[in-house]
């Protein structure tokens, strides 16, 4: 941490002021809060200015606007800014960039998501925006069956991601299932030939105490009010949990006209739930305790406060839809939303690691925002299993002990596996992929997302047979190497180093390679243990 500047302030008394007050109120430290509002400041403007002192180097235009995503401020002063760009008003896809620079405010360098200049010959489409909310909708139909109520909202873009820029639509679709759940997928339509660039989901598939339904007891801060207890938190941000009343949501253009409810669970002794799914604050406990752990982890093991690093807490929403069989982060609300299961294939989805999944797709929007698809999209879907693994350990629970299972606690015998992934042998769900090669970005990004579980568990604890917690592992190498391991607590450090720092929109796994390796020498030094062990992993999966 760095030292808290000190701040005059004049404290009177009446027309007579006490020396001694004066003296006291001249060495009165700022808030934490105002130090770090300032230093983000510092750093912005430090940035800002060596964007412009190498405009070149980063290809920034005239033509080019640009925007502060987030600002990572390191314990020893360097920063990290990290923007995205418009070219001539219009977002561009894969035109964000990370600038790094000294504790003194020197530039240092910069990651982009892509290096080629953003500009395109126009910004008129030749396409239509009806056509283009046409050809989505068709996607849409496409990708789930019986849909109804379907809205389709198109945005012209620039898009850098899929090769040489072009202008392209990129439009937001949404409909409700034959169940009444929301599906929502974003197509990407070239504005000038009509032709499909890509296509990818938009929903992101997961002082009291109470009988949780996974976790057994567990401790909840609340808040009273009146004479009873509210299941809010004051102390994480004011998160709380409500209950949706098996109802969904009917959002049309991003916007919900009709939101699921979440209200808010209370009680009178402070002890909630029973531990029995009959208890409607059984799952209202599980949900609490996933998103107060989560917090904690990411706050006390990486310095994030709350999910966008603001302080702000989430909100839950339990009970959603009607035997829903799945759980999702939805940025538009800040909250996290847990089906109960249609008890057959799945249990509530209330788990804790499902917790620290769905909650860590948050925390990706707010940092590297990783492309949902290709191999983009396999590693935000394995940060998301990576951290919420990480959250799961760090919680230490005995009624949910840390594994390298994914989801364990839910599944139900009609799913016919014991988790839904594994990260020592990814293809043990017989569709997940254990090795990098040319065509896994081809993979649904739930199943691409293999390569990356199968390096940080090797990365944590080696290749080979070996007993953790009782739970038996056995992880191959993909080039016959024998793999030691450095622990998960680094491996949790490492991963959300270059995930804030060095990852943007279109990393792929060549390129989450480079950037582990650089947040392992920020980290541990260059040419470390830990950093001979990153390369090691990689090459284990056959990255590089």
């Amino acid at each position: 941490m760095r030292p808290t500047r000190n701040a005059s302030r004049l404290t009177t008394a009446g027309i007579a002021v006490a020396a001694g007050a004066m003296l006291a109120a001249a060495l009165a430290p700022v808030s934490a809060a105002a130090a770090a509002v300032s230093d983000r400041d510092a750093a912005v403007q430090a940035a800002d200015s060596a964007v412009g002192a190498h405009a070149g180097a980063l290809a920034v235009t005239a033509a080019q606007g640009t925007s502060v995503r987030d600002v990572i401020v390191d314990p020893d002063g360097s920063r990290h800014v990290r923007y995205d760009r418009t070219y001539r008003g219009l977002p561009v896809l894969g035109g964000d960039f990370v600038v790094h620079l000294s504790p003194a405010g020197a530039y240092r360098g910069a990651d982009r998501a892509v290096a080629n200049d953003l500009a395109v010959p126009s910004v008129t489409p030749v396409l239509s925006a009806p056509r283009a909310a046409s050809l989505a909708s068709a996607e849409l139909r496409a990708a789930h069956k019986n849909v109804t109520g379907l809205t389709a909202k198109p945005q012209l873009v620039v898009d850098a991601l899929h090769g040489a820029p072009r202008l392209a639509w990129r439009t937001q679709t949404a409909a409700r299932d034959s169940l009444g759940n929301p599906v929502a997928r974003v197509v990407l339509t070239d504005a000038r030939t009509g032709a499909r660039i890509d296509a990818w989901d938009s929903i992101e598939t997961a002082t009291g105490d109470g009988k949780s339904l996974y976790s057994g007891t567990v401790p909840l801060e609340t808040t009273l009010s009146g004479a009873s207890y509210q299941l809010k938190d004051p102390t994480r941000g004011n998160t709380y949990t409500g209950d949706a009343q098996n109802k969904t949501d009917l959002c049309i253009f991003g916007i919900c006209f009709v939101r699921a409810p979440a209200v808010l669970f209370t009680d009178a002794d402070n002890h909630w739930g029973s531990g029995a799914n009959t208890d409607r604050a059984t799952a209202a406990v599980d949900a609490q305790y996933g998103t107060n752990t989560t917090w904690d982890y990411y706050k006390n093991v990486h310095g994030r406060n709350g999910i966008a690093g603001d302080g702000k807490g989430s909100y839950n929403r339990v009970h959603y839809g009607s035997n829903y069989n799945n759980a999702f982060w939805d940025d538009s609300c800040f909250c996290m939303t847990y089906g109960d299961g249609d008890g057959t294939t799945f249990g509530p989805l209330v788990a804790l690691d499902v917790a620290g999944h769905e909650m860590s797709h948050g925390v990706t929007s707010k940092t590297a925002a990783l492309t949902y698809s290709g191999e983009s999209g396999g590693l935000n879907e394995a940060t998301s299993d990576i951290m919420g693994t990480m959250v799961e350990w760090y919680a230490a629970n005995a009624g949910d002990q840390g594994d390298y299972l994914i989801g364990e606690k839910i599944v139900k015998p009609g799913f016919g596996k014991p988790a839904l992934r594994f990260m020592d042998k990814p293809s043990t769900d017989t569709k997940s992929a254990d090795c990098w090669y040319s065509g896994v970005g081809n993979l649904d990004v739930h199943y691409s997302s293999g390569v990356a579980n199968h390096f940080a568990y090797l990365l944590s604890e080696g290749s080979g047979a070996k007993v953790i917690n009782g739970v038996s592992y056995n992880s191959p190498t993909c080039n016959g190497s024998s793999v030691s391991g450095i622990g998960r607590e680094k491996v949790g450090k490492i991963w959300y180093r270059a995930l804030t720092v060095y990852m943007t929109s279109s990393t792929n796994y060549a390129a989450a390679r480079t950037a582990t390796l650089n947040a392992a020498k920020d980290l541990y030094g260059s040419g470390s243990a830990e950093q001979n062990a990153v390369a090691a992993a990689w090459s284990a999966v056959a990255v590089g």
